[in-house]
């Protein structure tokens, strides 16, 4: 096990009507006037947001909307938050919806306090050293940003598809209702599932030597999501599963189980490129990849993907750990269908034509590679590209 440092200083508040505490929670915490961000889908038909607003108000807490954040979230909502924080001395953000409104909430903290563009960051010209304090409310069961230290944001002229990762946008407060999740639509559960596996197989495939401990965290928490996620998916109303579903994708991504293993993250560098020019949903997009990656990494670490495959899916021991491994990607495949998930990428209008500016768009590091497992480089990306095409 490596060296490590974990700090998340997120309080949750978990359970059926945790919305209803935002105004009284704020107060607690010090917060007056907040910048209120959101999306375009549940929030408003299942009426969460009139309940948030409610809560503020009478709490007497200023709030100041900004409203309509689409999925794979853009840089001009991010312009728009951080003209407002400073217009009106805001003192907080609050993030409500999905990934891309938790999303776009921090990265509005992280910009409203710095003079330049805040895409410096996510451009990797600046490191973050100031934000703003970022309250959450989930309405989906994916990303994690719900607590996580990430954001990515598409930045709309180029167009480019970036992270950060700073433990100043982990939000102060998390408010998580299952119930909210009930009326997503299944295919967005869906993503949703595949979107915290990516978060954990890129924790799980590690260089890593004794980590026993973390490694039976991520087993476990794969092995409920596999089987709370069908539920939830066809069980619209199974408080149970979605609960679990709720808080695995929290646990996926807010560093719990990567303390003191290194971590690859070559697949979501991937993706980012596919999601930003074929507005493709990035749970989906990961769900095409991971098998495939999985594949052309096998010899690699065949143990590990031998135990991925006993542990996790369950296949059963052989003689030939080879065999199992292949047995294990292939059952994670018929996993992913099961649920109504892609299987390449021609799902999104990817041609063989679009592979050399997708392999260009990776944001590989000085030393051409990404990732760490086994590092990629441009000809090993350019190759499981092609393999996902189908």
């Amino acid at each position: 096990m490596n060296d490590f440092t974990f700090y998340n200083p997120t309080h949750f508040v978990f359970g059926r009507n945790a919305e209803l505490q935002i105004g009284e929670k704020a107060i607690e915490m010090g917060y007056s006037r907040i910048l209120l961000v959101y999306g375009q889908g549940s929030v408003l038909r299942s009426g969460l947001l009139e309940r948030v607003k409610e809560s503020l108000i009478s709490s007497n807490i200023a709030f100041f909307e900004l409203g309509g954040i689409v999925p794979n979230p853009q840089d001009g909502p991010v312009y728009e938050g951080v003209r407002m924080v400073r217009e009106n001395a805001l003192d907080c953000v609050l993030g409500v919806g999905g990934a891309s409104a938790l999303d776009t909430a921090k990265a509005i903290a992280v910009g409203a306090l710095y003079d330049g563009d805040f895409w410096d960051f996510y451009a990797g010209k600046q490191k973050v050293s100031r934000a703003l304090p970022i309250i959450s409310i989930p309405t989906i069961a994916a990303a994690g940003s719900e607590s996580s230290s990430s954001s990515v944001i598409t930045k709309t002229s180029i167009p480019l598809k970036r992270g950060i990762n700073a433990e100043l946008i982990r939000p102060m407060l998390a408010l998580m209702n299952p119930t909210l999740t009930f009326t997503v639509p299944a295919i967005q559960k869906a993503y949703g599932v595949a979107d915290m596996m990516a978060h954990i197989f890129e924790r799980y495939f590690t260089n890593t030597k004794d980590v026993l401990l973390t490694d039976e965290m991520c087993e476990g928490v794969l092995r409920a999501i596999i089987k709370a996620g069908p539920k939830a998916l066809f069980s619209p109303g199974d408080y149970a599963s979605h609960a679990d579903i709720m808080w695995a994708g929290a646990l996926a991504h807010n560093n719990t189980l990567s303390t003191g293993r290194e971590q690859d993250w070559s697949c979501h560098a991937m993706g980012h490129g596919i999601s930003a020019r074929f507005d493709a949903p990035h749970g989906a997009v990961l769900a095409v990849l991971f098998p495939f990656w999985m594949q052309c990494q096998l010899e690699h670490d065949l143990e590990r993907f031998r135990r991925f495959a006993v542990q996790v899916m369950q296949v059963q021991e052989g003689p030939d750990a080879k065999t199992v491994a292949e047995n294990g990607i292939q059952r994670l495949r018929t996993f992913f269908d099961s649920l109504g998930l892609p299987h390449n990428l021609k799902t999104f209008g990817v041609q063989e034509s679009d592979i050399d500016q997708l392999v260009n768009d990776v944001g590989y590091r000085p030393d051409g590679k990404i990732g760490f497992f086994r590092p990629l480089a441009s000809e090993d990306v350019r190759a499981i590209y092609r393999l996902a095409l189908g």
